[in-house]
């Protein structure tokens, strides 16, 4: 990053959170970044001639709706997918229901530490996924289609496991 723009950046921070350490440069970069990823998806369907619907049908939108919920919950929460947030995180506590707390690391660039935000945040990696799998609509919409059926029936069963287990509770007193 070029001195006069960092030195702006660091000034903006420091009159934005003065008293807590905020690493604005690593989310610009983290922006920037998906900013090009969204951009490379349209230009690649211009280029390619993939037709992009007026209005995606209401059906798709459920399911990428449900699907983005479950896979963002996947890559941010879930036990499993710890070793692809450990760069940039630090496991806390188990989180109930095959899920880990963790926090983010604070050692490292401004760009790691807005990284370690955006991987164990489920909000945040609710736009990056719905993207995806939008674009996936776009390129390749019955493999798309079909993964986010996994997820969708993934994320249902989840919600029937919970209810079931409430229900049980409830019922033994």
């Amino acid at each position: 990053m070029p001195p006069l723009v960092r030195g702006r950046l660091d000034r903006l921070r420091r009159q934005y959170a003065p008293h807590e350490h905020r690493p604005l440069d690593g989310y610009v970069v983290t922006m920037g970044a998906f900013g090009a990823l969204a951009a490379s998806a349209a230009v690649a369907a211009k280029v390619t001639g993939r037709p992009i619907p007026d209005r995606p049908a209401t059906a798709d939108i459920v399911l990428i709706s449900i699907a983005t919920h479950k896979l963002s919950r996947l890559i941010a929460k879930d036990s499993i997918t710890s070793p692809l947030r450990a760069p940039f995180t630090r496991y806390s506590e188990p989180g109930g229901s095959g899920e880990v707390n963790e926090e983010v690391r604070d050692q490292g660039s401004s760009l790691r530490h807005s990284i370690g935000e955006l991987v164990s945040c489920p909000f945040c990696l609710a736009v990056w996924v719905a993207t995806g799998l939008t674009a996936g609509l776009v390129f390749a919409p019955k493999l798309t289609r079909l993964t986010a059926t996994v997820f969708t029936a993934t994320a249902v069963s989840d919600f029937l496991q919970m209810a079931y287990s409430i229900s049980k509770e409830t019922a033994e007193g």
